[in-house]
């Protein structure tokens, strides 16, 4: 079951940014899989440190981080099917600190059983390739954030990105989803301060745009944010048919304007 858990996680995430057959998917069942239960700003990986295994992310969210302190900045987000050490197949040295953002469960894959599968399927090493361009450009697009935005748009641009990611692995739905962050987490990842961010929050809390309630998000005037935030997801490189987003499902046998704020502050 654990393994099966992983495979439909990886393969909704791949088969989000390119095209895969069943036979592609069958691939994924032989996974082997080391199952990790993390606690929340959990270390996965530290700067620098060494490793043969990419992690898939399972459940919650991990991010990467500019050092080992939790108030570090965060250069990227990544939610269930994410892989965000793809890259350490050619270069396993990690250049930041990968950990969680709150409880989270990881599968500790191999590198050399993402090679045996690439070297398998010409497709299956097209969606490990597009899945790695995706996180580049994601990540040049977090350099615009950071560097060419407000505070509003940073904070709005980023809660689109991640309702945009959740949907398209089949989470997400109407908008709703489980919040990745804590108020410093959130001003890490939009280079604020917690009391800036604080600010916005609250804000937000008054429009008609968002619903905050515990650590659930879900939002209620989507145009408004898309709008406010110039948000357009062509960076994220997603497939556009709907019935792709969830494509491990066949394989189941086998295995206006300003408006509504957020209604809780962020903890």
């Amino acid at each position: 079951m654990r393994a099966g858990f992983a495979f439909t996680s990886l393969a909704n995430r791949l088969a989000s940014v390119a095209e895969l057959s069943e036979q592609d998917l069958e691939l994924l069942t032989a996974m082997p899989a080391t199952i990790r239960h993390l606690k929340p700003h959990e270390t996965v990986l530290h700067q620098n440190e060494d490793s043969d295994e990419c992690c898939v992310v399972l459940q919650g969210f991990l991010c990467w981080r500019q050092g080992d302190r939790n108030d570090a900045l965060i250069t990227s987000i990544h939610i269930p099917g994410d892989v965000p050490d793809l890259h350490t197949i050619l270069a396993p040295c990690r250049q930041a600190t990968l950990n969680s953002l709150g409880p989270a469960v990881v599968a500790l894959v191999p590198h050399e059983f993402f090679r045996s599968v690439a070297a398998q399927s010409r497709q299956m090493a097209n969606a490990l390739a597009m899945l790695a361009l995706a996180d580049v450009a994601t990540l040049r697009n977090w350099v615009v954030n950071l560097g060419a935005r407000d505070s509003l748009t940073r904070v709005t641009h980023l809660l689109c990105e991640i309702a945009t990611r959740l949907q398209a692995v089949g989470l997400a739905r109407d908008y709703r989803f489980p919040s990745p962050f804590t108020q410093s987490d959130l001003a890490a990842a939009c280079g604020i301060s917690a009391v800036h961010a604080n600010r916005i929050i609250q804000d937000l809390r008054h429009s008609s745009w968002l619903q905050w309630h515990a650590k659930t998000i879900t939002i209620t005037n989507w145009n408004a944010l898309v709008r406010v935030s110039g948000f357009t997801p062509d960076y994220l490189h997603l497939r556009r048919e709907p019935q792709m987003q969830c494509a491990a499902d066949a394989l189941a046998p086998c295995l206006t304007d300003r408006g509504d704020r957020i209604a809780t502050p962020l903890s």
